[in-house]
């Protein structure tokens, strides 16, 4: 048997110029790629939408990768060609190093089952099971003894907050500690990689801004890969190392939440951050004096990863410019109280950008 094609690097997965068309007549679609027919041919013609349109990104070893869009913009789709359970018409994803579709339907399985999570809008929980059945289920299909499966289903549990409510079934859980339990299920066979879909959607604003915060606080611990899809661009900023804003199947622009508010690849995405407050989105390192010599400064210091709302006060309250320190600790420049007052006075992009 042909083992599948791999590619080397520091990323866990890649996609390569990925296209998926869908139409009323499919196998058309099929028959015309054997006969060579191009993905931009397909594009042109009115019979075929195509929900994704020539992606090519990388997902970086431990990062979250927030794709973002409008409904219909095809960043559900996008995920889904990620992990095949939608096959791309053309292109290539890397998994790994593994071209994901060589895979046969076994190997694909076993990727699936061993190294992916994934977490969707509905919860996905079987009712006549306890939170604990629910998630040792993983392991009891892969056939992991009762002892360790349940050992480790109250590890998860404990971890995402839950350990009190392990014999609780779903109905006795409100939403939360229900996505909670699908999270928990989610991450005990320590997947590689991480997929979201809107996991947080169904839930009222509190619920769903705290269980926002739990996705920090478990990426602070496991440092996972993760690819979380919303249509939400306050989400989206809170979560993301890196944006990848979707118009129309395609991506408008991928870069960070802080160069999204800054440099805006055209009104699209500028109508989509216009209302971020830029206080919660700009670090320390972009509003910081560089050339400042720290030499002399005493009193606090602050990290240049830091955001400005998380350092207006100690910056504010001080009588001199406060020290930045960089990733290996090292003094790297200073910040003012000017330049902190400069952002917060800015308010949102739309106020910034829209005098």
């Amino acid at each position: 048997m042909t083992e599948p094609a791999t590619v080397s690097g520091d990323d866990i997965l890649s996609c390569a110029n990925v296209w998926k068309f869908y139409g009323p007549k499919a196998h058309q679609i099929e028959a015309g790629r054997s006969r060579g027919i191009s993905a931009a041919q397909l594009y042109a013609s009115p019979r075929h939408l195509a929900a994704v349109r020539d992606v090519s990104l990388s997902v970086n070893r431990g990062e979250i990768l927030v794709l973002m869009g409008l409904s219909g913009s095809g960043k559900s789709t996008l995920l889904r060609c990620m992990t095949r359970l939608v096959t791309p018409t053309y292109g290539s994803v890397f998994f790994d190093g593994l071209a994901m579709g060589e895979l046969d339907a076994r190997r694909l399985m076993q990727v699936r089952r061993e190294k992916m999570g994934m977490v969707f809008q509905g919860y996905g929980l079987l009712p006549h099971m306890t939170a604990l059945q629910n998630v040792s289920f993983p392991m009891r299909i892969k056939g992991v003894e009762k002892a360790r499966r349940e050992e480790r289903a109250r590890e998860m549990l404990a971890l995402v907050g839950l350990d009190e409510r392990e014999d609780h079934y779903p109905d006795q859980l409100s939403g939360g500690q229900q996505q909670r339990v699908g999270i928990a299920r989610s991450l005990t066979l320590e997947p590689d990689i991480w997929f979201l879909d809107e996991p947080f959607s169904a839930l009222d604003p509190l619920v769903r801004r705290e269980m926002q915060d739990e996705v920090m606080r478990l990426q602070t611990i496991l440092r996972k890969s993760i690819v979380f899809v919303t249509h939400d661009c306050s989400e989206a900023m809170r979560l993301a190392d890196r944006i990848a804003i979707m118009k129309d199947g395609e991506i408008v622009q991928l870069s960070t939440p802080e160069q999204l508010v800054l440099s805006p690849a055209n009104d699209y995405v500028a109508a989509f951050t216009r209302d971020v407050r830029r206080a919660e989105v700009l670090t320390v390192a972009s509003v910081m004096d560089h050339t400042a010599s720290a030499a002399g400064l005493t009193g606090p210091t602050i990290q240049a990863r830091d955001k400005i709302v998380d350092v207006a006060g100690p910056v504010l309250s001080a009588t001199d410019p406060v020290r930045v320190l960089g990733s290996d600790g090292a003094a790297i420049g200073a910040i003012s109280r000017n330049a902190v007052l400069a952002v917060l006075l800015s308010g949102t992009a739309r106020a910034h950008n829209h005098p």
